[in-house]
């Protein structure tokens, strides 16, 4: 049984390929319930790798970005970023983002598809790459950009009651966000709301057939 009431099972490499390949029909998703008033043509693109570890204490990986950038210091988020001219696909955005942050070798890297994207209120189209990271993955994170690196387990993602709605006043009107439960770190806003997406992902796929 784990922290949060939830039995744990072993979800091996083959269980999650099964469950994330699985087709999200979901459209774009807002950041916090917090709509963004520009036209879609004015978001900026952007991707972000959804890293899942299989075996004894699968994961998600994250990051705690570092105090000092100009955007989203010292937040918890996944590895990404905008995508270039350059980047052939957000899949290849979120591979180089992932590796220039945390070092992560693409070779360990086995995509298996989206999640919808995430509009955020700071102007952003997220795109969640989802991938399987094989197992002897390492990870060194830049200096520049990351504090720490770590998972949020798996038997917390799949726990329906371990994310909790917070509000905040923006304008005069409370609007809701998101937060997951971390005995180290903060985890809210788009990044807990695409967890969310993902838990639900997961979760769908449990009992549905392969």
């Amino acid at each position: 049984m784990s922290a949060h009431g939830v039995t744990e099972t072993l979800i091996d490499g083959a269980e999650l390929r099964r469950r994330l390949r699985r087709p999200d029909p979901q459209a774009a998703t807002p950041d916090a319930d917090l709509l963004l008033h520009a036209a879609p043509g004015h978001l900026i693109p952007a991707a972000v790798l959804v890293g899942i570890t299989a075996g004894p204490a699968p994961g998600v990986l994250l990051t705690k970005r570092t105090a000092h950038l100009r955007q989203h210091s010292g937040q918890v988020s996944f590895p990404g970023g905008r995508i270039d001219p350059g980047d052939a696909s957000p899949e290849a955005a979120a591979l180089r983002e992932a590796h220039e942050e945390v070092g992560l070798d693409p070779g360990h890297v086995e995509l298996l598809g989206r999640l919808a994207d995430h509009i955020t209120t700071t102007g952003y189209r997220v795109t969640p790459v989802l991938a399987l990271l094989r197992p002897g993955f390492a990870t060194a994170a830049s200096a520049s950009e990351v504090d720490a690196v770590f998972q949020l387990p798996l038997a917390v993602l799949l726990d329906p009651q371990a994310p909790r709605r917070r509000a905040v006043m923006v304008g005069g009107v409370s609007r809701g966000y998101w937060v997951w439960p971390h005995p180290e770190h903060d985890i809210w806003g788009a990044t807990a709301a695409m967890l969310v997406q993902l838990a639900a992902r997961l979760r769908a796929g449990e009992a549905a057939p392969g």
